[in-house]
């Protein structure tokens, strides 16, 4: 009789600005980033999410799809981002000043 594959425990999370969904499911150790999130249905939930092009992550970190999973591992879902972080934070600062500068 051969040895079941091991299986080990895993989250798969998305968010958006209204809600969040966690979920935890048992995988064949070896699983990786973009295999969990399939079997997750997590596409199911979030219609939005298209599986052919995501931006995972683990714990924080970006990861390639390919990555493989360890016991435990959160998998995240980014969504795509709405400004480049570096033109929000200049826009930002350049309100600040002309606010700062226009009070004195």
């Amino acid at each position: 009789m051969p040895p079941e594959a091991e299986m080990i425990t895993v989250e798969v999370a998305y968010a958006t600005p209204q809600a969040q969904s966690i979920i935890s499911i048992r995988v064949n150790a070896g699983t990786t980033a973009l295999q969990a999130a399939m079997q997750s249905g997590i596409a199911q939930q979030h219609p939005e999410i298209s599986l052919d092009d995501l931006v995972l992550g683990v714990f924080g970190k970006k990861v390639t799809a390919d990555t493989i999973l360890k016991a435990m591992d959160r998998v995240e879902i980014y969504r795509p981002l709405l400004a480049n972080p570096k033109e929000a934070r200049r826009q930002r600062a350049a309100a600040k000043n002309g606010k700062q500068t226009r009070s004195l």
